[in-house]
């Protein structure tokens, strides 16, 4: 390169190389060019920048003003080539010149140039600066200050603002390889510009003087807010130049925010001048100057002095007018929305929200001057907006302000209590069950702020959640008057349930309409009132006994009018019930008389089904479960009181039994309802009810020893004769079902009506469904030294190992099922069928077509059916699988008799995983569930004997079924889908793949966890176990027959397409590359040195196959999906694994450099750059991800800019790089991560329930 600006430079470069630069461009650049020529053209300009003289030339074309724009950009993007690619190998003298020719063409911007090539200009200036400055460059500051100072050039200025918020972004928040390399430096030398000098001293007293890198002692940030100010308050309002700087400045606030020293934001006053901005006639103005506010209030740490100075400006009236005359110049009409305006109110509310907690946490500290009571009625004013994501972050705030000692009970409050009670009691309506047309402005709202009905789920259970806690905060600090309010409305609504809404008909049911969701949403007020009734009842144990006595005597009063109440609606009427027994086992518990008048209510309210009117019908069904539900529910909470009158409950119980209307269900219902009575109650002798107990328990195990069962047993043909299976083949064959395209248009002779009503009344024989009862009220929500759970071990110790062992049996006979090879009375030509007579039927959210209920209907519809049929047959299957699933679950419950039952590994891992193979994608879910339980729960003693066998079969199947199905998923997809229809199924093909793909990648990092709490048997000492045993973690990565496919599954995890479930896999993999990275050599210098060496170390023989394994195998699979376009999210965290793996194994081991240069266009010497960071591999990993991806730049998958996405900036205007959902609003469209979830998805406790979720097909999949 001639750097010396030589002749070459004074006459424009070689004449003949810019004459065929320009007539490229035209080629790549006419509409009429073909695409050979496009090429050749595109393929001479790339070649171009690889010349010696290339800078040169783009310096010559870029400063001759007579150059189209066209031109003068590509020859910036020769100087920026050289610039990023070349720089290293340049002399002093030659990086100097293209240094100077940079700042000549920075110097040269006008108002004529389009702004790409400003913009383009800039970013060399930051390229040049990432590389130079603080070194070669001390006066970048400076120059920057002479470009600023150019009077009346507003380019200059934009020019100097693009090159700041960019190095600032660059250096604070990016992963470019050359800032990562240098960002001690960079990073304190942008502190320095930004921060005026006396802040500097002030802050750091004591520091040491850096690099003299700083123009002036003001500091950029002071410059900015003067040139704001000037913006903002003098400058013409409707100057589009003064508008595009303002945007700007505004948008360098943004990015300085979140890291800039308090008391230099202070200094510099931008919190007023940011205040200004939201005053502006402008909407992007009002926008950029939210957007920097809420970045500066986002910061959680200020002490009293910056709370002081910064947030409390914002609690004086003059703010808080600012912010309401905001609100309500943001107003949007709900069925036109304005999404400029929209997205204005949105940031507005988390704003103040971030303002309302600062309110809560330094309530004390708020200056004098502070309009408390304005502040907090903009809140309420913000709260009650009709669009629930504008609502929200206030609600949230609000459940933390009335909980604050020093504000909910002041004065200061009161006002708002009526306002937000009637707010947040309006909107627990459930409006994902509203009528998809329905134009109510809310509902409206939400349709615009969600994208999917799980999403959608999730916002609307978060947001009823903060209400409820907010009614239960109003019902603690006033007590009466809310419950009394509460009751009264509530009574009031139930009085005048029908009032403008068409009376209930039976022949239009819907379980949706109007009066049950208005009963739904007052009995949840009241369900949130009686929660906060008990808070309060805690908090005051003594000397208020009369007033408590009172409250509860006027709750049991609005009770019994409820009992008297009579609704036809069955939805309402499962809802009442729920309530009654809610009330009777939480603040009415003591009130013995008023449960028995809920208990008998219970047993009277049965109505007789309607089938010919069939969503009536499944509503009675539904209040007939519930039924049962809250009889268990009643037993369960309240034993003793039950025990005083079991007498008459068994006479009534037995004369229902005797009856013969009662079907299996109900039956084990209802003595499922006498055993938990006795199972539970405190008052009865050990002795005694371990004797009364086996009057239920012993008929249950009778069962398992009637021919019929010991007959099923025998072998898997004696199964299918059991449950009829071997006709149902027979019946199949015989009308040629493979043949038939449409089951469901084909319908069933009087044969098979027959066939199909033998297939259900053979399933009653099974011992399964009571054995499943019997043992979950056995185990389920109890502590384990409980009299109850004792009781239960004593029950089920004879007999137990017999029930597992046939319960294995029947198991393995239904996975065996799922095999075509084992349908031996189907043809061999006809067993292709088998797949499509047992996949389940499922309705799912967003794909499939219509609601839930059409799907119910469409299902009932063609029960008569060769569909419906096939349905009976997998149930039937299903019902067998998913029952001995849960039953093996409350099995293991039992600990001793369950873990200790030697030999179990082996015939259990059989039954689970011999045939699990053949199971269907989402029939895999409950099988991986049961798993995690069994191995979460094996207590320490008992994993060595129990856990390697479980875990090798489960991650070998789990291996070869979840990687086959992507597989398979990605063949199909080179395939065009038939049709519409065809399109759906795949889709949901890969939902359910991915769902099932979450469960087992989640299981494996559960297993993985290092913190996961070491479970031991109860008699040993928690200090004993931790030392003694090692942890899960290590217990897999110890022995070679689980780590082996474990970590196989996990490779595979890498490539497989689920950016959440791919995240974790490399979350984990960067998490296990420490484990093995002791050689045998170093244990042993570790041993001799006496340093206290942990006692499960993984051996070095393990570790050494393993580090071959991640070096070769699961490096390989980082790297192709890193050069894929799919994984573009997943850069960062590729190139991070990729770096882990080579600085802690390369000193091991050669492979991670030997398939690295085997890759084109690696240099080794950037390769060797990764060295210095092996002596401590754990230091700096952002410089290493940085160096990988500089490394790899050539193999990156499709970049995200060429995805669609935004840049990192879009140029002079304001950030690109926001997205239209904040973080906040993503994270209220997630269910919330709760400390401990139940099994069963029930009431959480003190111990897990028995997982309902295992019987039938989970929520998803029904039918």
């Amino acid at each position: 390169m001639a750097a010396n600006g030589s002749s070459t430079a004074g006459n424009g470069g070689d004449p003949d190389v810019l004459s065929k630069i320009h007539q490229a461009l035209e080629v790549v650049h006419s509409p009429y060019s073909t695409n050979d020529a496009r090429r050749q053209a595109q393929s001479f300009l790339e070649e171009v920048k690889d010349i010696p003289e290339a800078p040169l030339q783009g310096y010559s074309l870029a400063s001759d003003k007579t150059q189209s724009p066209v031109v003068r950009h590509y020859a910036l993007s020769l100087l920026e080539h050289a610039i990023r690619y070349r720089w290293n190998s340049y002399t002093q003298e030659q990086a100097d010149a293209v240094r100077m020719w940079v700042i000549e063409l920075g110097q040269a911007v006008s108002r004529d140039d389009p702004s790409y090539l400003r913009n383009k200009t800039a970013q060399l200036w930051i390229e040049v600066a990432k590389r130079s400055w603080c070194a070669e460059w001390m006066d970048m500051d400076a120059m920057l200050y002479q470009l600023w100072q150019i009077p009346d050039s507003s380019v200059h200025k934009e020019l100097v603002m693009f090159v700041l918020e960019n190095l600032s972004d660059e250096v604070f928040t990016g992963d470019d390889s050359v800032v990562a390399m240098r960002e001690g430096v960079l990073s304190k030398a942008c502190v320095e510009i930004f921060t005026p000098t006396h802040v500097l001293v002030e802050a750091f007293p004591n520091r040491q003087p850096g690099p003299d890198v700083r123009h002036g002692h003001e500091g950029w940030l002071s410059r900015l807010s003067e040139f704001l100010d000037y913006c903002l308050n003098q400058a013409p309002k409707d100057n589009e130049e003064v508008k595009s700087c303002t945007l700007k400045g505004l948008s360098v606030l943004l990015s300085l925010m979140p890291w800039a020293i308090p008391n230099s934001v202070s200094a510099a006053r931008c919190v007023p001048i940011m205040c200004a901005g939201l005053s502006s006639p402008h909407v992007s103005i009002q926008k950029a100057s939210l957007e920097a506010l809420h970045a500066l209030y986002c910061r959680t740490n200020f002490n009293d002095t910056e709370f002081q100075d910064l947030v409390a400006p914002m609690y004086t009236p003059s703010s808080i007018e600012l912010c309401k005359g905001l609100l309500s110049w943001s107003a949007v009409d709900p069925e036109d929305i304005d999404e400029d305006k929209y997205q204005t109110l949105k940031k507005l509310s988390e704003l103040l929200s971030c303002l309302g907690d600062y309110f809560d946490r330094k309530f004390p500290k708020l200056p004098a001057e502070a309009a408390r009571a304005d502040f907090l009625n903009l809140l309420v004013q913000v709260v009650q907006h009709q669009s629930l994501m504008v609502s929200i972050p206030i609600l949230v705030t609000w459940t933390r302000l009335l909980s604050n000692r020093n504000i909910g009970p002041t004065e200061l409050v009161s006002p708002m209590i009526g306002p937000l009670l009637e707010i947040c009691s309006s909107r627990l309506v459930r409006y994902e069950n509203l009528p998809e047309d329905t134009q109510e402005p809310t509902f409206l709202y939400l349709l615009e702020d969600t994208d999917t009905i799980p999403e959608r789920h999730a916002f609307l259970g978060n947001y009823r959640r903060y209400s409820c806690q907010i009614i239960e905060a109003i019902v603690q600090l006033k007590l009466v008057d809310a419950v009394s309010h509460i009751l009264g409305r509530t009574e009031d609504i139930l009085q005048h349930l029908y009032h403008g809404q068409p009376p209930l008909d039976v022949q239009n049911y819907s379980k949706h309409s109007m009066p049950v969701l208005r009963v739904d949403s007052h009995f949840t007020v009241i369900e949130a009132t009686v929660k906060g009734y008990s808070k309060w009842k805690r908090s005051h144990p003594t000397g208020f006994e009369q007033q408590m006595a009172q409250l509860e005597s006027n709750l049991e009063s609005w009770c019994n009018k409820l009992l008297e109440m009579n609704f036809e609606d069955p939805m309402i009427r499962k809802r009442t019930l729920q309530l009654l027994v809610y009330f009777s086992t939480t603040a009415l518990n003591k009130n013995a008389p008023f449960m028995l008048k809920v208990l008998e209510h219970i047993l009277m309210t049965w109505p007789a089904l309607q089938p010919d009117h069939r969503a009536y019908n499944d509503a009675i069904k539904d209040l007939q479960g519930e039924s049962m539900v809250e009889l268990q529910r009643l037993a369960s909470e309240m034993p003793d009181h039950l025990l005083g009158v079991y007498d008459q409950i068994e006479n009534r119980v037995n004369e229902m039994m005797s009856s013969g209307t009662l079907d299996e269900k109900r039956s084990i219902a209802y003595k499922s309802f006498l055993f938990i009575i006795i199972h539970r109650a405190n008052s009865v002798d050990a002795q005694a009810k371990i004797q009364k107990l086996r009057e239920f328990i012993d008929p249950v195990k009778a069962q398992w020893q009637t021919d019929n069962v010991r007959s099923a047993l025998k072998s898997y043909s004696s199964f299918c004769e059991f449950l009829g299976l071997d006709k149902a083949q027979k019946y199949l064959a015989s009308r040629q079902a493979h043949k038939i395209e449409d089951w469901g248009s084909c319908e069933l002779d009087a044969e098979g009506l027959a066939l199909q009503a033998e297939l259900e009344e053979r399933l009653k024989l099974l011992p399964l469904r009571s054995t499943k009862s019997f043992l979950a009220f056995s185990v389920e929500r109890l502590e384990k030294s409980s009299p109850a759970f004792k009781a239960s071990y004593a029950l089920w110790q004879d007999g137990f190992e017999s029930i597992l062992a046939d319960l294995l049996e029947f198991l393995s006979f239904a996975h065996a099922s799922h095999n075509p090879d084992n349908w031996a009375d189907l043809p061999p030509d006809m067993r292709s069928m088998v797949s499509r007579v047992l996949s389940d039927r499922f309705w799912q959210a967003g794909i499939s077509e219509g609601s839930k209920d059409d799907f119910y209907a469409r299902v009932m519809d063609k029960k008569n059916t060769i569909e419906g049929l096939a349905s009976s047959i997998r149930g039937s299957i299903r019902f067998v699988r998913e029952t001995c699933y849960a039953v093996i679950y409350c099995m293991s419950r039992l600990e001793m008799q369950f873990y200790g039952f030697q030999g179990l590994s082996a015939p259990l891992s059989k039954a689970l995983f011999a045939d699990s193979i053949w199971l269907s994608t989402h029939q895999q879910s409950n099988l991986l569930n049961l798993v995690r339980y069994l191995v979460d729960d094996c207590p320490v003693d008992y994993r060595e004997h129990f856990l390697p066998q479980i875990l090798s079969s489960c991650f070998q199947q789990m291996d070869a079924k979840v990687n086959g199905e992507w597989a398979k998923l990605e063949q199909q997809q080179t395939v065009a889908a038939e049709g519409e229809a065809g399109l759906k199924e795949e889709m949901k093909a890969e939902s359910i793949l991915r769902q099932v793909t979450y469960t087992a990648v989640l299981m494996v990092v559960d297993f993985l966890d290092p913190t996961k709490p070491t479970r031991a048997l109860q008699s040993a000492a928690p200090d004993a176990v931790d030392s003694a045993y090692p942890t899960l973690r290590r217990f897999c990565l110890l022995r070679q027959e689980v780590v082996e496919p474990l970590l196989v599954f996990c490779a595979h995890g890498i490539r497989m397409r689920d950016t959440r479930c791919c995240s974790m896999i490399l979350r984990l993999f960067i998490s296990l590359i420490p484990e093995f990275h002791l050689t045998e050599a170093q244990l042993q210098k570790l041993n001799r040195g006496g340093n206290p060496v942990d006692p499960f170390t993984v051996p070095a023989a393990i570790s050494s196959a393993i580090r071959e394994f991640i070096s070769m195998d699961v490096l390989k699979a980082c790297i192709t999906s890193f050069h894929e376009p799919y994984f573009v999210e997943l850069q960062k965290e590729l190139a991070t694994l990729i770096a882990s793996i080579i600085v802690y194994y390369s000193p091991m081991t050669s492979t991670p450099r030997d398939v690295l240069l085997s890759l084109p266009n690696i240099n080794p010497a950037d390769l060797d750059r990764l060295t210095s960071y092996m002596s401590k591999p754990g230091a700096h990993t952002r410089q290493q991800r940085a160096l990988v991806l500089d490394l790899l730049k050539d193999l990156k998958g499709v970049s995200v800019s060429e995805m669609g996405k935004l840049p990192e900036s879009s140029g002079f205007g304001p950030r690109g790089k926001r997205s239209a959902r904040s973080k906040m609003a993503q994270a209220f469209m997630s269910e919330p991560a709760t400390t401990e979830t139940t099994r069963s998805g029930g009431m959480a406790g003190v111990s897990r329930a028995t997982p309902d979720a295992l019987e039938g097909v989970s929520n998803l999949f029904e039918g």
